[in-house]
């Protein structure tokens, strides 16, 4: 049975946002989203109240309202600041120089790193649990976290399309794949308790998955039975 939500602000209170001239305090806005993120972590969305994040913030409940509204907002907000800061988007942009294999290399360590850490693998648990079952919450996280980033790759696979490298019938299909074939057994594997790899083990895993994305879609050269080059600018 899901928990009753917590009121969007605190009674007798309103929160009012900044008007002209009264710019939010930056600071006090990641000081928030650092303790949302470890409270969320340790007590799970509903066990987690917005006094207690504001407590470990060292603000009042009336600035975490002022900032993010409620606390639906408040995790999707929490969600955003992880992804951005463990897979920025600046990851996926143009890169001229890079060759493909070490661009795919290059997210598919930043994208492991992200949800193998603990407070990744704790808010997945707490995601499949029974009490969000009937919560909106899941769908947030997915559109917050996963959606922003298969867009993003998405693009850049486009790109590469583009230069010739790749050949791709349904670039979304695709997108979903890689990050499927990353997360794989070792992830879990944490999800469900057990021991996390060594890392070579990690090397080697996710070694695999980028070299079974690029058989399935990197273009090639079938006379040579090599990745064909492409004269075009890669990106």
């Amino acid at each position: 049975m899901t928990a009753p939500r917590q009121p969007s602000a605190p009674q007798g209170a309103t929160a009012k946002p900044a008007g002209p001239g009264r710019p939010k305090d930056m600071g006090k806005r990641a000081a928030i989203l650092e303790a949302a993120k470890r409270m969320f972590t340790q007590h799970g969305f509903d066990g987690a109240s917005m006094d207690q994040i504001a407590a470990e913030a060292g603000v009042s409940k009336l600035t975490v309202y002022s900032h993010f509204g409620d606390k639906d907002a408040l995790f999707l907000a929490a969600v955003e600041s992880h992804c951005d800061l463990s897979l920025p988007s600046s990851l996926f942009e143009p890169s001229p120089d890079t060759p493909l294999r070490d661009r795919l290399m290059d997210i598919a360590h930043a994208f492991y790193s992200m949800v193998t850490a603990p407070e990744a693998v704790a808010g997945h648990r707490m995601l499949c649990s029974p009490q969000m079952s009937n919560s909106g919450l899941p769908k947030l996280f997915w559109d917050a976290g996963p959606m922003r980033v298969q867009s993003d790759f998405s693009a850049l696979l486009e790109r590469r399309i583009k230069a010739g490298e790749l050949e791709i019938p349904d670039v979304a299909r695709a997108a979903g794949q890689f990050f499927s074939l990353l997360k794989g057994e070792p992830h879990a594997c944490l999800v469900f308790g057990g021991p996390g790899p060594a890392e070579d083990e990690i090397q080697a895993h996710l070694a695999s998955a980028v070299d079974l994305f690029l058989r399935a879609y990197q273009v090639r050269d079938t006379a040579a039975g090599k990745p064909a080059a492409s004269g075009r600018s890669r990106r």
